[in-house]
This record gives structure tokens, C-alpha cells and sequence, in this order.
């Protein structure tokens, strides 16, 4: 199974974060998965990537070309260059056969956002597993409650992803994924009170 990882590209973050992503790129080697993720050397993506090759693992790392020529590409891995950060996301989502979630910036929300709402959308049927790690997400998932009580989204959303509190539970997910089919995002309009 290929896993794609999306996550932070900073080094200024606790200790802590970067051995998560250290444990995750161990473990993803060690169970045989291919790491896709966004082809740095920097942050959590670099920690990842440098755990998964020292334990043996195969990685695939996608890069747009103007951030490759910055020098912050992972030299060990089979790199993908793109024309930009669209391209890079839909390589990302091409190869990989899961999501999972380290903590990140905003680039790393914009894309599971992104492929969280692809999959609500039913353009694909893959796992997503968000890594809680040390409670980063839980103003996501509390963001995600306020959007369900507000109507803005379906509360049958909640079974197209996972909030996983380790890496081990992140895997006993995805080693237990079922697909599954919500009912169309869509809600029935809310008639207008007093009309005639």
C-alpha cells in the first residue's frame, strides 16, 4: 500500500512532533508501505522521509519544481517534479492509496480539506487518518463539530475520516478500513417560515 502523508514543512516545532513523524516513517518502512509526501527534507515531511529510508522503506516524494531549485528536495527518494502546488496535490492524491495526517501549517490543512471534500464528494473511497498527535487536531475536530451543528455540513460526514491519537491507532485503522457510502452532502432546503 502506498500511504501519502501530508504535514509540516517547519523546523521551528517542538521536539516532540518530530518524533511522531519519526515513529510514523519507522513503522510505514517496516510494514512494507511506500511513503508519498511532498518531497523535502525539511520540517515533518523530512523526518519522515529520512526514518522510512533508514529502516529500509520506499519513498516517493513529489516537489514543485520552484521549491526544488530552493535546494530542500529529499535526494534519497524517487522524486516527482511538478509545475506547482495543484499539480503536486493531485500527483499526491494519484499515488497514494491512504491519507494520513501528521500536524502541519496551513498548507498541510489545505490539503486535507481538499481531499477530505473529494471524498465527500465521492471522487474516491481512500482512508483518512488524521494524527492527533499530542491533541494538535482537536480545534479541528471541534471546528468539524461546530460545521455539523451549524448545518454546514452533514453529521454522516464523520465516517469518511479518523482522528487517530498514534500512529499504532492510525494503522489499526487503516488495517480495519471499510469504504463506506454517506448520503449526498447536500441538504433538503429549510422551507421559510411564514411563507404562503
Amino acid at each position: 500500500m502506498n500511504i501519502t502523508v501530508f504535514s509540516s514543512s517547519s523546523d521551528a516545532i517542538e521536539p516532540a512532533f518530530f518524533d511522531v513523524a519519526t515513529e510514523l516513517g519507522r513503522a510505514l518502512a517496516e510494514r512494507g508501505n511506500t511513503l508519498v509526501y511532498g518531497g523535502t527534507n525539511v520540517g515533518l515531511m523530512g523526518a519522515v522521509a529520512r526514518a522510512a529510508v533508514a529502516n529500509g522503506g520506499n519513498v516517493i516524494g513529489v516537489i514543485p519544481r520552484y521549491m526544488s531549485e530552493k535546494g530542500i528536495d529529499f535526494a534519497e527518494c524517487e522524486l516527482h517534479l511538478t509545475r506547482d502546488l495543484r499539480e503536486r496535490k493531485a500527483k499526491m492524491e494519484q499515488l497514494g492509496d491512504a491519507f494520513i495526517v501528521l500536524p502541519g501549517g496551513f498548507g498541510t490543512l489545505e490539503e486535507v480539506l481538499e481531499i477530505l471534500t473529494l471524498k465527500q464528494l465521492r471522487r474516491h473511497q481512500k482512508a483518512i487518518v488524521i494524527l492527533n498527535a499530542r491533541g494538535f487536531y482537536d480545534p479541528l475536530r471541534e471546528l468539524f463539530e461546530h460545521v455539523y451543528r451549524q448545518r454546514f455540513a452533514k453529521e454522516t460526514t464523520r465516517a469518511l475520516y479518523h482522528f487517530a491519537p498514534t500512529v499504532p491507532d492510525a494503522f489499526a485503522y487503516l488495517d480495519s478500513y471499510v469504504p463506506v457510502q454517506v448520503p449526498t452532502k447536500w441538504f433538503t432546503p429549510v422551507p421559510e417560515t411564514g411563507s404562503k
